[in-house]
């Protein structure tokens, strides 16, 4: 018997398809509790319990992580395929004559790509910066000596 081995892209989507099924699965479920907890439980008259306001509101935390989650899932594989719907890779062209001796031209900056960030360069330092010498007069935040005598005075009466 002959086994027929996967690709690698073959592998890919099968596991990108079985992560979507999981997460659709884990979706439905939280609906389904939800819904059943919602319907058929009684609940106090105008009011909602609170645990199961406490409960329902987890649940809607999830479910929106859950649904952000296969559209990221689902939407990576759709711009993939867009992209290169859209920019079909161009065959190889036939191999040119040599040049003559002209110098090669230098290759133009790489356009950002979807979803690339931006190349970032420090700007250049100071170096020959030296910071100042440190101050030579007393601190102007201290009172005068008849300032602190009188606030130790006023402590003293306090304490007695």
């Amino acid at each position: 018997m002959l086994k027929s081995k996967y690709t690698a892209e073959d592998i890919e989507i099968r596991i990108w398809g079985f992560v979507v099924v999981c997460i659709t699965v884990i979706l439905f479920g939280i609906v389904f509790v939800l819904l059943y907890s919602l319907i058929f439980v009684v609940q106090p008259i105008k009011s909602m319990a609170p645990l199961d306001m406490a409960f329902s509101k987890i649940l809607n935390d999830i479910v929106l992580l859950l649904v952000g989650g296969i559209g990221g899932i689902v939407g990576k594989r759709a711009v993939g395929s867009v992209s290169q719907a859209m920019n079909p890779t161009p065959p190889a062209p036939a191999p040119a004559a040599p040049a003559p001796t002209t110098p090669p031209v230098p290759a133009a900056p790489v356009q950002n790509t979807f979803g690339a960030l931006p190349v970032w360069t420090n700007p250049p330092l100071d170096e020959s910066w030296t910071p100042p010498p440190p101050p030579t007069t007393p601190p102007e935040h201290l009172e005068p000596d008849h300032v602190r005598e009188e606030i130790a005075a006023a402590r003293r009466e306090a304490g007695q």
